[in-house]
């Protein structure tokens, strides 16, 4: 039972939404609109995300959640007997509940590097599949998914994503990026990557709504042809057709009109920064280390029990010695209040 008065950092998506998508819903509220996705507000909301990628030669689609267009796009890419490289921490193999394996189609699961799939991974399964005398009897590799970033919160670089494509190229692999908190991973400090770069190295991938100041909703961006083709029947099949379609397109249009998405974001990680330094001189080691808005540090149960009496957080793992590792995260919520009064307990730990 948490009690009143804590300050939350166990999550991104523990508000409802930004002040101004409330009122874009609001001021509409009382509007009728086209069902289905093909209303006004979804083809200005594809309209402002296609400005931000640079190009029009993109597919946008607006579903309710990241399992949801996880599956969904996955159902849609492979056939029968098709399956996923992806890494053994990522949120398809560890969060989903098997929504994937539920589609019909094996998860391949790799290794991590800080919460990274290598395109050294991505090789060797694509190679083993290419090589094998039996490829009746086994899944053939078809498609490859990232997140950005990743679960660990650590970050790909450009050279590493272009490593991974130049992969997929070769084996004619589907690179699919799930960007579920996409906008903090791109507001990284030390990072190289845009959100050109991923429409430029990505097949598909997402632009989360849910985690970054949205009520709700992904956007999905599709550049491969082959993946735009009956999109929408696959959505319909699978359940991620939402009649009023509309609240999805408001959203994403009042976030990405005037750069609303990135401001956000971009302010939730230099929240994760000031976190980040504070355990950094109590001398507290953080694994990984995060430069977005999820910060993990390894705490003694004592150092934890005393912060859980007025933080929420969650608890990742027992690192032995009487360690644990916690995660704190920042969102677009997050307030200099909070976050000083977390700094402050910190160093009086």
């Amino acid at each position: 039972m948490v009690q009143s008065g804590m300050i939350f950092f166990h999550n991104d998506y523990n508000k409802g939404a930004h002040p101004e998508i409330l009122r874009a819903l609001e001021n509409t509220n009382t509007e009728s609109y086209t069902g289905y996705g093909l209303d006004t507000w979804c083809r200005k909301g594809a309209q402002e995300i296609q400005k931000a990628l640079g190009s029009g030669d993109a597919a946008i689609h607006f579903l309710t959640g990241g399992t949801q267009v996880n599956y969904t796009l996955i159902a849609a890419a492979l056939r029968p007997f098709q399956s996923v490289i992806a890494a053994d921490c990522s949120h398809i193999n560890g969060h989903e509940t098997g929504a994937v394996e539920n589609t019909g189609h094996k998860i391949l699961a790799y290794g991590n590097k800080d919460g990274k799939l290598t395109a050294e991974a991505v090789e060797a399964a694509a190679a083993a599949y290419a090589g094998s005398r039996t490829q009746e009897h086994v899944t053939q590799p078809k498609l490859v998914f990232l997140s950005f970033p990743s679960e660990l919160g650590t970050v790909y670089s450009k050279s590493e994503l272009e490593a991974i494509r130049r992969v997929c190229d070769s084996y004619r692999l589907f690179l699919y990026i799930d960007g579920a908190r996409l906008g903090y991973g791109l507001a990284a400090g030390h990072g190289d990557v845009t959100l050109q770069d991923i429409f430029r190295c990505a097949d598909a991938f997402t632009i989360g709504g849910t985690k970054c100041g949205a009520l709700f909703g992904e956007a999905l961006v599709l550049k491969h042809p082959a993946l735009k083709e009956n999109f929408r029947s696959y959505m319909k099949q699978n359940g991620a057709m939402l009649a009023k379609g509309w609240l999805l397109g408001l959203q994403f249009y009042t976030l990405f009109r005037g750069g609303l998405y990135f401001s956000i974001t971009k302010n939730a990680v230099a929240q994760a920064m000031r976190i980040r330094d504070a355990f950094r001189a109590k001398g507290i080691p953080l694994q990984p280390d995060s430069p977005t808005n999820q910060q993990f540090a390894i705490l003694t149960k004592e150092q934890a029990d005393a912060l859980a009496e007025k933080y929420t957080f969650e608890y990742e793992g027992d690192m032995g010695g009487g360690r644990q590792c916690v995660r704190f995260c920042t969102s677009w919520s997050t307030t200099d209040e909070e976050v000083s009064a977390l700094v402050a307990d910190i160093a009086g730990l």
